[in-house]
């Protein structure tokens, strides 16, 4: 899953990032409102946790701005006011929840477990194709002959090729969804992540596979048996 984290003070910026990729998040971040916006209109996000006082924008001037837009990505803001007018401000803007901080990191968690459980629910939490099954909730890939618990960037690369099956997702596209805009990953990465889900597939007995198309991408098609 894949969240942006807006928030300025760059310290508690980071340290919320490393938790979050921690527990198999996804993150990239910006440090103020107007970058918030404009990676939120250019990226394809499952989240996003912004802070109110921010600048260049607020937070709230972010959320009603792509709520205006008719995007109704989860969103979560942080505010160090714990006024009951911000809260309600934030609220009728279109936030999902609130927290104001200081913050307890588990229920920073739960609260984005929570926020987004809603939005994943508007579809099975599991993803099928051939013989194999991805659960979304428990990031565990399985067929008849087993199981793996995929770490955080296999789930995503196998959730993101299970969600367009038969279709090319291009190395870039999966360098910018999983590793982030600002990333400094190479692209053999990508080959590399490919590699390993290949020998889980292969263990499995799966009857899919990951197929590149060369100077195109890779996509999963059934294997004719």
């Amino acid at each position: 899953m894949r969240l942006l984290l807006a928030e300025d003070e760059r310290s508690l910026a980071k340290a919320v990032g490393a938790i979050l990729e921690k527990n198999n998040f996804s993150v990239d971040i910006v440090y103020d409102g107007a970058d918030a916006l404009d990676y939120l209109q250019a990226g394809n996000y499952d989240g996003a946790v912004l802070d109110i006082m921010m600048p260049k924008m607020s937070g709230i001037e972010v959320l009603k701005t792509i709520r205006a837009q008719g995007n109704m990505l989860p969103v979560l803001l942080l505010t160090a006011k714990s006024e009951i007018d911000d809260k309600v401000e934030g609220l009728d803007s279109g936030a999902n929840d609130y927290l104001t901080k200081p913050f307890n990191s588990k229920e920073l968690l739960a609260r984005i477990r929570a926020m987004t459980r809603t939005q994943a629910a508007q579809g099975s939490s599991e993803l099928k194709i051939g013989n194999i099954t991805l659960d979304r909730a428990t990031f565990e890939l399985s067929s008849p002959s087993g199981s793996f618990r995929l770490a955080n960037k296999e789930f995503q690369m196998l959730e993101t090729l299970m969600a367009n099956p038969h279709n090319l997702i291009s190395t870039e596209r999966f360098l910018e969804k999983i590793w982030g805009y600002d990333s400094e990953a190479e692209i053999n990465v990508v080959w590399v992540y490919i590699s390993y889900l290949r020998k889980k597939l292969t263990a499995l007995n799966a009857n899919v596979q990951i197929k590149a198309t060369r100077n195109a991408g890779y996509s999963l098609e059934v294997i004719d048996v």
